[in-house]
């Protein structure tokens, strides 16, 4: 697995560099034989450092976490476990994925990714966020078990996923009181009917 380590306001040496490579190599090879690369972001804020790390270990399979603390490698170690962690919830889960014989192609579908401009619209408050980026993105056909697995390993917020029952476009989300809200507007209009 090829990782980079970068430093922001921070100058990553060579003992820091092969500490993160070799205890990240460590955590991933207990459940992926081929990951394909890591990226790990150790920066400083006044007196904490902060570590992110992202690693894509498949196809379409992304697991992120953040750590900090009042030293680089205590950072390192707290967002490394949040990572072991994950790892070990979904380990089931991740080796049955892999031995799926669907192919990845056929279980994706293509998106469009915006940030909308909002300067010229008397509704929206100005300080509201312009374009600054628009990108594809795929849309994995999965159930909602795996889209759970999928948005909590990639810790994010909401994940977007084609459902593998009855091909529509559905949503996980991490509600406020920490719990999983599902979308799925399938199920709406079958409540109206």
């Amino acid at each position: 697995m090829n990782v980079t380590v970068k430093g922001k306001q921070i100058d990553v040496g060579d003992a820091l560099r092969t500490y993160v490579n070799d205890n990240l190599a460590q955590v991933v090879k207990k459940y992926f034989a081929n990951p394909i690369d890591g990226h790990v972001v150790i920066s400083r804020d006044a007196h904490s450092y902060t570590t992110d790390i992202q690693l894509h270990v498949g196809r379409g399979l992304v697991v992120q976490s953040h750590g900090s603390a009042g030293e680089p490698y205590p950072a390192f170690d707290a967002s490394l476990e949040k990572i072991s962690r994950q790892l070990q919830r979904y380990k089931k889960r991740l080796q049955d994925e892999h031995h799926r014989k669907e192919s990845v192609a056929d279980a994706m579908q293509m998106g469009a990714t915006y940030v909308l401009d909002t300067k010229d619209d008397a509704h929206i408050a100005k300080d509201e966020p312009l374009i600054i980026a628009e990108m594809q993105t795929s849309i994995l056909t999965l159930s909602v078990s795996e889209a759970v697995m999928h948005m909590d390993l990639a810790d994010l917020p909401a994940l977007l996923f084609k459902h593998s029952g009855h091909g529509g476009i559905n949503m996980v989300y991490r509600r406020p009181d920490g719990n999983i809200g599902w979308v799925d507007p399938a199920n709406a209009l079958k409540a109206k009917a």
